[in-house]
């Protein structure tokens, strides 16, 4: 059975979820927005990056685990420079053994202004 988790994080425009869980498995999304406004938050790769580990975060609680139980992280970057300033956030959110990862450059993202996406899978209990 197919549950969508409801996170709290304004929903978006557009027809995705936040969080889905299927069994003992969760997938979740995370954008750089403001949980309560959805407005992309302003700065850099850094500020967006814990805005979106923040959002992870606060999906996967919902869910009802922690980033302990993320497996799998899927970052989608539009600049490869970025990525020096996206491992240092990520690092102070996840602990060893890290997720698996796999980072991505992609051309744009869909939101103005968005530097990062996440995609994650997790594995609750």
């Amino acid at each position: 059975m197919i549950e969508q988790i409801r996170t709290g994080i304004a929903p978006s425009a557009s027809p995705v979820s936040d969080a889905i869980k299927a069994g003992n498995q969760v997938w979740l999304v995370a954008i750089a927005e403001d949980p309560d406004s959805g407005e992309i938050v302003p700065g850099g790769i850094e500020e967006q990056t814990r805005r979106t580990l923040q959002n992870l975060e606060i999906a996967i609680r919902a869910a009802g685990g922690t980033l302990a139980n993320i497996v799998q992280v899927q970052v989608f970057l539009i600049d490869s420079a970025d990525a020096k300033g996206m491992n240092a956030v990520y690092a102070e959110f996840f602990q060893q053994p890290f997720p698996v990862r796999a980072t991505v450059v992609v051309k744009e993202l869909l939101a103005k202004g968005l530097k990062v996406e996440m995609l994650a899978t997790a594995v609750l209990g």
